[in-house]
């Protein structure tokens, strides 16, 4: 898959996951507002998201945009895809990433999620030089949090080991992940 496909898949799915959040908000107001967080997790659930943040790679500096749309096939166990794509430095990076994350729904106002992922990173040419795309995996593990049924946060730890590295680079990193939910 070029990079050109996944640019237009990534435009795609931004939008359509930009557009089913607002969707999302206002037509499920009722269920997911009076079940609170964990009415969130249940079996048939959709989750979306919209990412916005910066990173820091090749020296440069980045404006990160991304979604992430997942669907829990049981109670507690999110099957889903991340999109996310990194603006505004160089090299372009377009990192995709199937995941399965599983959320403890049990405890009432403390959720602990693990999780584990594949991620694909592609990248542009770096000052005229076309760079080899990256594979790697990880696990993530935290909790969400909240104070009564709207509005809701997550904390947690990611992991990340990349295939294939070179011997004398980091061939891992560590990283908080910091998430917030608001149900409407």
């Amino acid at each position: 898959m070029n990079l050109r496909k996944i640019n237009r898949l990534f435009i795609l799915l931004f939008i359509i996951g930009a557009s089913h959040t607002v969707s999302v908000a206002s037509a499920d107001s009722a269920s997911v507002g009076s079940s609170g967080v964990g009415g969130a997790f249940m079996k048939g659930s959709t989750s979306v998201g919209v990412v916005l943040g910066s990173g820091t790679a090749f020296n440069d500096n980045y404006t990160i945009l991304g979604v992430s749309v997942g669907y829990y096939v049981v109670r507690g166990l999110n099957l889903g895809i991340d999109l996310q794509r990194w603006f505004s430095g160089e090299p372009s990076i377009t990192k995709v990433s199937p995941q399965i994350n599983y959320v403890f729904t049990q405890p009432e106002t403390v959720k602990p999620y693990i999780g584990t992922f594949y991620r694909r990173t592609y990248y542009g040419d770096y000052k005229g030089i076309s760079l080899e795309d990256q594979d790697s995996y990880g696990f993530r593990a935290g909790a969400y949090f909240t104070s009564n049924n709207r509005f809701y946060f997550g904390a947690g730890a990611v992991y990340e080991e990349y295939i294939d590295c070179n011997a004398l680079a980091d061939c891992s990193s560590t990283y908080p992940e910091l998430l917030f939910y608001a149900s409407f």
